[in-house]
Order: structure tokens, then sequence, then C-alpha cells
């Protein structure tokens, strides 16, 4: 393996609290000017093998065998983008120009996509899955999650999550997206299959297990029954939590020591304090309430507290047809209240802990070399200038990809 030096770095974001004045605890902004992002000015980066070696100032840069110029452009960790369903067919743009027309989004509109699904060959679904992953690595992500839930039957789902974990190693089991119209009479027989034979069958491919808690799809004492035998299985929970209502997916998520409950728009003092005093990471999608014309979550609120907040994209075909996380870190900046600097952590580092990775989200020593070269002098430009396409080089395990 070679070594790869990366210098003339206008602005390295290496989320290493360690450089640059960070904040004492890492993931916190509490203090004047204090930031985990660990900012370094004029810097280099050394890549040997798929690791990051080395990083601080250009002018200490070691000796390597290759030397790369940034042109004094900004660099940062590749974003982690902690939620997706990528494993889908059809499209849902009627809906959306209803929706866009004075509907609103309701979790039925899933059933569309599901029909869509179960009628793909493998063949196009793994064209679909593969386009957009595509998509998303030149918007600089280099890390995905995604799921099943729209097969909702016991092959349908293993053969989704058998596709997916053939292209990311982040594959949730979502099962329980809604329950299915072949079940609408029975939803008790339909819990019972997606924590029993659906999930022997499915396991395999999968680290994580999702429910989507929420009115009109599972209530609390269900989402726990199929995560509870997910976990038995060993897969972790991830919770769609308080989307569209007040709810016990908040709670639930902190119970289980859930990786993330993903939403988190409509949350009481007590859910904010659960996760405050918690492992679990919120997860916030404004791709959703951007395509949903619905209300923001409060990152504000959130961050103030002391919670750990990630940002993803939620890319699919129904409410956030959208791989974009730069266009997520704009809106989270315009309308969430988040600052530049909370929101790149947040889409990088902050995916990272939703998925409890210390490998990924951060440009230190030992993590992967996965990062972005943006064509700008500073990660603020991610939101100063949004639509713009500022990612000109995406580097993932040490190569250049884009």
């Amino acid at each position: 393996m070679s070594s790869t030096v990366i210098t003339n770095i206008a602005a390295l974001v290496t989320n290493d609290p360690s450089f640059g004045g960070g904040s004492p605890r890492p993931g916190t902004f509490a203090g004047a000017g204090a930031s985990p992002l660990g900012l370094v000015r004029d810097a280099a980066v050394v890549i040997d093998g798929d690791r990051v070696a080395w990083t601080g100032e250009s002018r200490k840069a070691p000796a390597t065998d290759n030397r790369v110029d940034a042109g004094g452009r900004a660099v940062i960790p590749g974003f982690v983008d902690s939620h997706s369903h990528l494993v889908f067919a059809g499209d849902r743009t009627e809906e959306f120009n209803a929706r866009m027309s004075g509907r609103g989004y309701t979790a039925g509109g899933i059933r569309t996509t599901v029909a869509a699904t179960r009628a793909a060959t493998d063949a196009e679904l793994e064209a679909n899955l593969v386009r957009y992953l595509a998509e998303a690595l030149r918007q600089g992500t280099t890390t995905l999650e995604t799921k099943s839930g729209y097969g909702l039957t016991v092959d349908d789902e293993a053969r989704a999550l058998r596709l997916a974990a053939e292209h990311t190693d982040e594959v949730t089991y979502l099962g329980a997206h809604i329950v299915p119209p072949d079940h609408a009479d029975d939803p008790a027989a339909y819990v019972a299959l997606v924590s029993g034979e659906m999930l022997d069958a499915c396991a395999p491919y999968a680290r994580w297990i999702d429910v989507f808690c929420e009115k009109g799809a599972f209530d609390g004492d269900q989402a726990r029954a199929i995560l509870t035998a997910g976990r038995a299985k060993g897969l972790h929970p991830r919770v769609h939590a308080n989307q569209l209502s007040y709810g016990p997916g908040v709670r639930l998520a902190v119970e289980l020591d859930a990786a993330s409950a993903d939403h988190c728009t409509h949350l009481t003092d007590a859910d904010v304090d659960a996760l405050a005093n918690s492992r679990t990471v919120a997860t916030l999608l404004p791709g959703a309430e951007f395509s949903t014309r619905a209300r923001w979550p409060d990152a504000r609120r959130l961050l103030d507290a002391g919670v750990t907040v990630a940002l993803s994209t939620d890319c699919n075909p129904g409410s956030s047809f959208t791989s974009s996380v730069p266009f997520c870190i704009a809106l989270a900046v315009r309308d969430m209240g988040m600052t530049p600097d909370e929101a790149v952590w947040s889409a990088t580092a902050g995916g990272a802990r939703a998925l409890r990775r210390t490998d990924i989200g951060r440009i230190a020593p030992g993590a992967y070399a996965d990062l972005a070269v943006l064509d700008a002098p500073s990660h603020v430009h991610l939101a100063y200038r949004p639509g713009v396409p500022l990612v000109s080089q995406v580097w993932r395990r040490g190569v250049r990809e884009v």
C-alpha cells in the first residue's frame, strides 16, 4: 500500500475536538466559540492504505509516496447518511404533485411503492439501488444505511436485504413499515409474521431492525414486541419515532437503547429529556418536511438540551426523494435552527454516532479515509450556497472515487 498526502487545504474539518480549541465533550457546542469540528487551517491529510494516518498543518506533514494539491479548498469527512429507503421500484410523482396541491401526507402512500416493488425483478431493484448509491456518492456520501420495508412478505423483504447487503454494510430490516393490505383485517398476525418467520429469513442480511411507530402504522406495544424479537436475533433497534404526531416512539427507542430515534418532530419535554440522558441519537430528516410541507423538527431545542443530533436524507420515493446531504444541511440551517457547524457535524460525526461507528464521520488517525473536497474555502458554503454542487472530489477508504 502507498501513502498519499492531500495538502494545501484551506480549512479541514476533522471532527476531532482536540484541534482548534474544540468543546471538551465531543458533539456539544457549549461555550463561546466552542465546536467539536476540530477545524485546522492551511491543513494536510495523510492517507495510508484505506485509513487516515495523520492530520495537521501542511507545513508539518510527513513525507509520503504521493502528493495531491487541494488548491485551497475545504475538506470535510464523507457524509454519513444513516437513514434511507433505497430498495424500491416505481414512482410517486402523481402523489407528490397532488400533495403540493393541498393533500396532506399519510403513511398510506407506502402501499403504492409496495405494489411496484413486489412486481419488480431482482435486476430492476438492484439497478435502482446502485443508481441512487452512486448519486449519493457524487454528493459526498461515503457511508449509507438503507432499509427494506417495501416488500412486506417474507420473500420480498429477504431479497431486499440480500440486495442491499451486497452494496452497503449498514442494512436495516424494516418489515414493520406498515401493515400491508393483505393483513389489514388481522394486524396481530402481521406483527407475529414480522417478529417470527420474516425475521428469521431477514436477520442474516441485516445489522439493524426498525419499526415505523406511528398512527396508521404500529403502536407502542406492537413496536416493542417486534424490536425485542429482533434484538434476540442479534439485530440492534432503530425507530421511526414521532414523525406525524406525538406518541411513544422516542421513549421506546430510549428504553430499548436504540441507536437512533428518527424524525423526532413532535416531542414532549419528557421525550427531549429522555434523549438527552441516553445514547440514542435524534436523527432529523428535513427532506421529509420539505417534501410534505410538514412542521420542521426543532433542532435547536434538542441541541440546547444536550441531545446528540444526526442529519440524514430519508431518501425514499414517497416523502423525501432526495439523496443530497448538502441540501439537507442547508434546510437544517435555514429552517431548523442549526448553525452551519452543527449541521455539518450532524451530517458526518452525528451520522456515525447514529450507526454506532467510530471509524467513519471524522478525519483522524485510524479512521477510514473517507472525505469530500469542496469547491469552496469553507464548510460553511454548504449552507451559504444552497443548491450549488460544491463537492468536487470524494475519497472513500483511501481511493478517489469522484
